[in-house]
C-alpha cells in the first residue's frame, strides 16, 4: 500500500504553480456554455489544514502559499477559491485540486476523482460530499483508462501522481499515448516535479517528441529545506486552451523573483 499523503506538502510552491494554472484553465473553459468533464487520477484529500501536525512538520506551506500572497489578482479563480475556502474553514485552510474543480465547475459538468490510499480516499469522500462528484477508490491510471472518452467529451484530465513509484516516470508516456488515442480532443495536463536527480528528464523528452505542440510550463524555486531534491514544478499540457501560455509566463515571472 502506498504511503504518500499530500498533507505533508500541501500549499507548497509546486501546489501554487499547479493550482494556479489549473484554476485558470477551468475558469476559461466554463466561460463557454457547454458542459465539460473533469477527471483527476491522484486526488488526495481535497481539503487541507495547514495547522495540522503533518503540515507543520515540513512547513512547506510557509515557503509556498505563504510567499505567494499577491501573486494572483483578486479576480483570479485561484484567489476566489482560496478566499471562499478560508472564509468557511479558517485562514489556514488550503484547497487541493479536487476542491478547486468542485468550486469552479457547474452543475452541468461531470467530475471523477480517483484516490487509492484508503485514508486519503475517506477524507476525499467526506470533503466532496456536498458536491456532485464521483470518488473512485482505485488506481488513478486505470480509472482514467476506464472513463475515456468521457461524457461530456469536452474537458480536462489532470494526472498528478506522487511519483512514489519510480516506474511512473517510464510508464506515464505509455498511459498518455492511450489516453490521447481514446480522447484526442481532451486537455491532458501532467504535473511533474523538477528534481536535482533528473528523474523527470527522460519522461519529458519522450513526451515533447510525441506531442511537439504541447505546452511545457516549468518554474524553478529554492528547495523547501536543505538537501530537498525538488527544485521546481512543471505542467505538461496537451491541447492547451488559448491563453494558457500567457498565464504560465505571468506566473513564471513571479517565481523568478524568489531567492
Amino acid at each position: 500500500m502506498l504511503s504518500y499523503q499530500h498533507i505533508y506538502h500541501a500549499g507548497n510552491l509546486a501546489d501554487v504553480h499547479k493550482h494556479g494554472l489549473l484554476a485558470w484553465m477551468l475558469d476559461y473553459l466554463t466561460r463557454k456554455d457547454k458542459p465539460l468533464s473533469y477527471i483527476e487520477t491522484h486526488a488526495g484529500r481535497a481539503s487541507y489544514d495547514l495547522d495540522a501536525n503533518e503540515a507543520r512538520k515540513t512547513d512547506e506551506a510557509t515557503q509556498g502559499i505563504g510567499r505567494a500572497q499577491g501573486w494572483f489578482p483578486p479576480d483570479h479563480p485561484f484567489t476566489r477559491v482560496l478566499e471562499q475556502v478560508r472564509a468557511e474553514d479558517g485562514p489556514r485552510a488550503y484547497p487541493g485540486s479536487p476542491m478547486i474543480a468542485a468550486r469552479l465547475l457547474r452543475p452541468t459538468d461531470t467530475i471523477h476523482l480517483a484516490e487509492l490510499h484508503p485514508r486519503e480516499h475517506g477524507a476525499l469522500a467526506y470533503a466532496m460530499s456536498p458536491y456532485p462528484v464521483t470518488c473512485h477508490q482505485r488506481d488513478g491510471f486505470d480509472t482514467a483508462h476506464s472513463l475515456l472518452p468521457p461524457t461530456p467529451r469536452r474537458g480536462v484530465l489532470l494526472i498528478d501522481p506522487s511519483y512514489e513509484i519510480k516506474d511512473d516516470y517510464a510508464d506515464i508516456p505509455q498511459h498518455i499515448a492511450k489516453y490521447t488515442r481514446a480522447w484526442n480532443v481532451g486537455i491532458i495536463a501532467l504535473w511533474y516535479p523538477v528534481l536535482t536527480a533528473g528523474l523527470h528528464v527522460p519522461m519529458l523528452k519522450t513526451l515533447a517528441k510525441t506531442y511537439p505542440d504541447a505546452l511545457r510550463a516549468e518554474v524553478r524555486f529554492p528547495p523547501a529545506r536543505p538537501g530537498h531534491g525538488m527544485i521546481g514544478s512543471g505542467l505538461f499540457v496537451i491541447n492547451p486552451p488559448f491563453g494558457l501560455d500567457a498565464e504560465a509566463k505571468r506566473l513564471k515571472d513571479r517565481f523568478d523573483t524568489l531567492k
